[in-house]
């Protein structure tokens, strides 16, 4: 799907940002009650009270953090070595601080011996912020953790994606 194609950001080659918003929810929802086979309201009202938190509500970004190695070795030693990553992994709008995430608001992903390979994150965005992206300010997303440090700018076609998400 184009769209969701427009709203992934890679941070290096092996964290990956999906922003989500109310479009991508809808087909993952659909593509959960076709699998699943769920077709009562009760099912259906469940799946939507378990995704709906991650539709944007207009002042803030949700994302879905992705740590990706292909090898199930490399993947073991890294999710040991990146405790913390996603506390680290922030969003900055050209002329103001970055923005780190309020992380895993749902459950706990991570243990003293290792992260998880998926984390839930909300960035949340001043008004200011908001009125300036906009107006077309530039946007950064990167990670500061003492085991993967990258930045990247969004590419336009991201960045008018995710300022859809403010309206």
């Amino acid at each position: 799907m184009q769209h969701k194609k427009n709203r992934f950001v890679q941070l290096g080659g092996n964290l990956r940002l999906l922003f989500e918003d109310r479009l991508t929810m809808q087909y993952q929802i659909q593509e959960i009650l076709r699998i699943e086979k769920i077709f009562d309201a009760e099912g259906i009202d469940e799946e939507l009270c378990v995704y709906n938190p991650l539709i944007p509500d207009g002042q803030n970004l949700k994302v879905v953090m992705m740590i990706e190695f292909s090898d199930p070795e490399k993947r073991k030693e890294a999710l040991a070595k990146l405790i913390g990553v996603e506390r680290k992994t922030w969003l900055k709008v050209e002329g103001f601080d970055r923005v780190y995430p309020i992380a895993n608001e749902d459950l706990d992903r991570e243990t003293d011996e290792k992260t998880s390979s998926v984390h839930f994150m909300r960035f949340e965005f001043s008004e200011a912020m908001i009125q300036a992206l906009k107006e077309g300010a530039l946007m950064n997303a990167g990670v500061d953790h003492t085991e993967y440090q990258q930045e990247v700018s969004l590419n336009d076609v991201v960045r008018d994606s995710l300022v859809n998400d403010f309206d």
